[in-house]
Order: C-alpha cells, then structure tokens, then sequence
C-alpha cells in the first residue's frame, strides 16, 4: 500500500499535466468558496472533491492535505489582490482617491478573501507551519503598504514611522473586518467619511 508521503513524492516528481493543472485550479476554486461558505470546520475532502467535480483521492494526492490545499487557495488569492493593490496606489490618481476605492475594497468586494483569512489565522494558531506561511502572506500585504503610504505619509505630515503607520492602518482594517463579519457596522462609515475629509484637507 503506497502512503500518504510516498504519494506525495511521486505526485511532486510527476510532470503535471494539463489534466492535472486543471484539477488543482479546481480544487483551488472549490476551497475558496467553501471556506468562504462554511468556514474551515465546514469543509471536508469529499465536500471539497465533490465541490471541485473531481475524485475525493486526489485531494491528497495533489495537495498533501487540506490544511495545505486550503492554505495555496489563500496564497493564489492573495496574489491576485495584491497585483491589484499594486496597480491602484501606482496610478496617477489623488492619494485620495486611491483610499477611498482601497477602502470600498475593504468593506465591500473583498469580504469572501476577508473570511478565508481569518479562518485560516483560527487555524494557523496552534500550527506552526500554517502560522509561517501566512505570516509571509502578511509581510506580502505590508510590503505593498509601505510603498504605497510613503509619500502621502510626508505630504500629510504624519510623524509616525513608516512600519507603525502600515502596522496602525492593517490593525485598523483588521478591527472592522473582525467587526462587519460579526455583523457590526457602528461607527465605520463616519470614521470612514472622516479620515477621507483629512485626507483631503
């Protein structure tokens, strides 16, 4: 009987095929929207298989486990977001401007990735492997930041050094995300429409 780690090497030695490659995206495209749906106690191999329209062997077969699959679905979304967050605060637009679509981001669009990352930090804390993966995810997200508010954080004149200004704005984004998934909206939009009008001022 072949175990779960020799299959594991001989799926990694394997060329992938365009079979293949196609059963990952779909399986990627399955954990996305079941976590986002059901939350990480909600998805099993089978529901995943059976979401993804393929055997549930292959689950394991290709990713090892679900805390691995479940894991590269948040990595891939990420990098999507992060190529978008990348074009934003690059384009010739008023800083502004770039906060306020940052921000309808925030409370609006991107409330599926949202979720998949705070199930994944629940799991992430009693392993450490998940937690150094997704702490790379979070230093990808602080890197763009910190490019991004270098100079509107000179032209504003805030005093607060560039880590602690990208560490106060991802903590702040974290507080309402926590806050609207619990279903609480209080206070955001006036915050919002607050820190927009300093911004602009």
């Amino acid at each position: 009987m072949v175990t779960d780690r020799v299959a594991a090497a001989l799926s990694q030695a394997a060329p992938k095929t365009a079979a293949r490659a196609a059963a990952e995206e779909a399986l990627l495209d399955a954990a996305e929207r079941l976590l986002a749906e059901v939350g990480y106690a909600g998805v099993t191999t089978r529901g995943l298989a059976q979401e993804a329209g393929i055997n549930h062997g292959l689950v394991h077969y290709y990713f090892e486990s679900n805390e691995n699959l479940l894991v590269q679905a948040l990595e891939r979304f990420t990098g999507r977001l992060i190529a978008r967050q990348r074009e934003l605060y690059a384009a010739e637009l008023p800083f502004v401007d770039k906060w306020r679509t940052a921000m309808r981001y925030l409370v609006s669009e991107d409330v599926s990735y949202q979720k998949i990352w705070l199930e994944l930090q629940a799991l992430a804390w009693n392993n450490p492997d998940i937690r150094a993966r997704l702490a790379r995810v979070n230093a990808e997200w602080r890197a763009v930041l910190t490019e991004a508010f270098e100079q509107p954080r000179r032209e504003l004149g805030i005093e607060l050094p560039p880590d602690a200004l990208v560490s106060l704005v991802m903590t702040f984004n974290l507080g309402i995300i926590v806050e609207r998934l619990g279903g609480i909206e209080t206070g955001h939009r006036e915050l919002l429409d607050w820190i927009e009008q300093w911004i602009s001022s």
